[in-house]
């Protein structure tokens, strides 16, 4: 039987043919791919011709490719559509392909060619981006221990053997808890104060899992509307709870040994390298360049925004104490919240609910993009997908073939939660042809009822816009190497993009663009929209404070303050004892859920969020200065998303901006000081 993912693909753009593909045809595909990057590797590292750029940097960027797709293929499913077998699977396929990426960079014949162009080429021969390729293919080699005598070599791919089994199952201990869990109503006094299309969303998973009743799950939709809106506050407790303890109970799933094992695989890693700590080595490749930076830049803000974040908390606390809540507690905060939104906005979420339905509010998106950098997004029957519930979309410029996107928008059983951008193909050239990236975004979205479409909270709007951004930054890549296109720039930088599109959820005229009922037709009130932009800053000092407490605990697990033998829990409050704005539940710990730092790539890296910040509200107000779709700065802004990681990126944001990034218009938006 041929193996579909061994051929070229015979598909629209070569996109990967997933009605063809089985489950089976994954482990032999990734093993022949594996060898066939071998010997590629291997005619590289062998080759008696002088080293130059062309016959050794380049070829490097070439090795591989087949791989690359392949494996980008299964991971990506084993995020979005995953089963039993399939994890089974990524368990026994990503210590391999670790085995095999240390394969590369620990081939020594390999890295004294890629030194002998790094030291003797002329700087003057190649171009900018030819420059940029060779330092990062050189740094990359140090970086991963080419410089390293054999002994400490094989303790490095052991490590990372290790590292890659731990971090795979860590992610599925998350899923499996996330999925394993439900909350199982049979009373409807149990239901008072949640809306009605919460309630017959809760109905239809109930009647999916063969339950009477109503069914509420971890899954992002179901969870945070019943903390918003249930009165019943034992049932909060009970829900909040289940949340905050997934992976961190007495079983098998249990992730705190887990922690402890990445934690010290990662400083052991960081030593051996040459680095104090992990975060040391992680950021050197970033804009923030060292942990002290960070640091500082963490307890800047933390300082500016506490004041606000106890102001806020102190309304909660005297609305909750008027009704004889005393202590308020980490499952009050979403109810009380809401209750003063009504209060001081007049304006609730699930009023707005209505007035944004899914498609109205992907084709606001596709608009955007359209207006901001001339692009079009068509739908393709004939491209397979891997769900009926994907749509995929071919991208077009000016008429011209773009990219070809994939958007996945609810949540199931074998999907990750959260929200995320990846890539099946990333842009690339080869002689003169220019290969368009294929990209996907995968988010858990609410799902439509048997009376109702797909309809949005304003967090889920922003979020689509957020993972949008991401998507355009890979559907606008126009570089020569793939390993320097799209979202490939540093850590820091990469969430410009998303956290920029953002800004225009609260662009009063964008807005009332798409914002219009699904059943009358009717816009969505001015005054509506005015109490949304009013309201962009509600609980700001709080929200700052919490995406704080996990920048400084990501932090605080890689400069070394872990000690092994430490509880989770309880590092986890002497860590964050100064952004604690609630008493600390027993038995509860963010650390075992937060995939980010320990399945994903954040490790390190999760003051970017708020780094981002700094760059997408000053990229914003020069749009606000000049017009938020001026062609000559949306030209500009276009750029820089075109040039992915082929420019240092704090060059690439002056060349934009004119300067570099200043915090004043942060600090305005979020209310953390006063408008001047």
């Amino acid at each position: 039987m041929k193996n579909p993912l061994l051929v070229d693909f015979r598909t629209p753009f070569q996109s990967v043919p997933f009605n063809e593909i089985q489950q089976a045809h994954f482990k032999p595909a990734i093993l022949e791919a594996i060898a066939q990057a071998k010997q590629e590797i291997e005619a590289i590292a062998s080759s008696q011709e002088s080293p130059t750029f062309e016959n050794t940097c380049e070829a490097l960027e070439r090795a591989g490719n087949r791989l690359a797709i392949v494996s980008s293929t299964f991971f990506n499913l084993d995020s979005a559509e995953t089963n039993d077998e399939m994890q089974a699977l990524a368990q026994e396929l990503a210590p391999v392909i670790a085995e095999y990426q240390n394969d590369v960079m620990l081939n020594q014949s390999l890295f004294e060619r890629v030194q002998a162009v790094h030291e003797h080429a002329p700087a003057d021969s190649l171009t900018p981006e030819q420059l940029r390729l060779l330092k990062k293919q050189y740094k990359g080699f140090v970086r991963q221990g080419a410089r390293l005598p054999d002994t400490d070599k094989q303790t490095l791919r052991e490590i990372d053997r290790e590292l890659a089994t731990l971090t795979m199952k860590f992610s599925q201990n998350v899923l499996q808890e996330t999925n394993d869990y439900v909350l199982h109503l049979t009373e409807e006094h149990q239901l008072a104060g949640l809306p009605s299309s919460i309630m017959q969303a809760a109905k239809e998973e109930a009647e999916k899992r063969e339950l009477t009743g109503w069914a509420f799950t971890l899954h992002h939709p179901s969870y945070v509307p019943f903390l918003k809106y249930a009165e019943n506050r034992q049932l909060r407790q009970e829900f909040h709870f289940a949340a905050t303890s997934r992976a961190f109970k007495d079983n098998d799933r249990n992730n705190e040994p887990i922690i402890r094992q990445i934690v010290a695989l990662r400083a052991k890693r960081a030593k051996l390298l040459g680095f104090d700590t992990h975060a040391a080595f992680v950021l050197e490749e970033r804009m923030a360049g060292t942990p002290e930076a960070v640091l500082e830049f963490l307890s800047d803000l933390l300082t500016r925004a506490k004041p606000h974040a106890l102001a806020d908390v102190e309304k909660l606390k005297a609305l909750a104490h008027a009704e004889g809540i005393d202590p308020i507690m980490p499952y009050d905060h979403a109810f009380y919240a809401e209750k003063l939104r009504v209060k001081e906005f007049d304006l609730d979420e699930e009023e707005l609910r209505p007035y944004f339905a899914l498609d109205r509010v992907i084709d606001a998106a596709f608009d955007l993009a359209q207006r901001l950098f001339g692009l079009t997004f068509v739908v393709r029957d004939d491209i397979p997908v891997y769900h009926p519930e994907v749509t995929a979309y071919e991208v077009l410029e000016n008429g011209e073939h773009k990219a070809l996107l994939y958007t996945d928008w609810h949540p199931r059983e074998g999907k990750r939660p959260g929200a995320w951008m990846t890539s099946y193909r990333d842009q690339h050239r080869i002689a003169d042809q220019n290969i368009r990236p294929h990209i996907s975004i995968v988010c858990n979205f609410s799902r439509p009822t048997t009376n109702t479409p797909s309809l949005l909270t304003f967090q889920e709007v922003t979020t689509l816009f957020h993972e949008f951004g991401h998507a355009l930054h890979g559907i606008l890549a126009d570089t020569t190497y793939e390993s320097l296109s799209g979202t490939n720039v540093y850590w820091d930088f990469v969430e410009l993009p998303s956290q920029f599109l953002e800004n225009y959820c609260y662009d009063k005229e964008f807005i009332q663009s798409f914002a219009i009922h699904y059943q009358s037709g009717e816009p969505l009130p001015g005054a509506q929209i005015d109490k949304i932009v009013a309201a962009a800053n509600f609980m700001e000092g709080y929200q700052t404070i919490r995406q704080l407490s996990f920048g400084l605990l990501d932090m605080a697990y890689h400069t070394g303050r872990f000690v092994s033998d430490t509880s989770v829990e309880r590092f986890e409050q002497d860590t964050l004892e100064e952004t604690m704005l609630y008493p600390h539940i027993p038995g509860t710990a963010q650390s075992p859920s937060f995939s980010h730092i320990f399945a994903g790539g954040y490790a390190a890296g999760y003051y970017s969020y708020k780094w981002a910040e700094v760059l997408d509200a000053d990229a914003f107000d020069y749009f606000r200065q000049t017009g938020i779709f001026n062609p000559t700065t949306a030209a500009k802004f276009k750029k820089l998303l075109r040039s992915g990681g082929t420019v240092d990126p704090m060059q690439l944001y002056v060349e934009f901006r004119g300067r570099e990034p200043k915090p004043d218009a942060l600090l305005k938006r979020a209310g953390l000081v006063k408008a001047g």
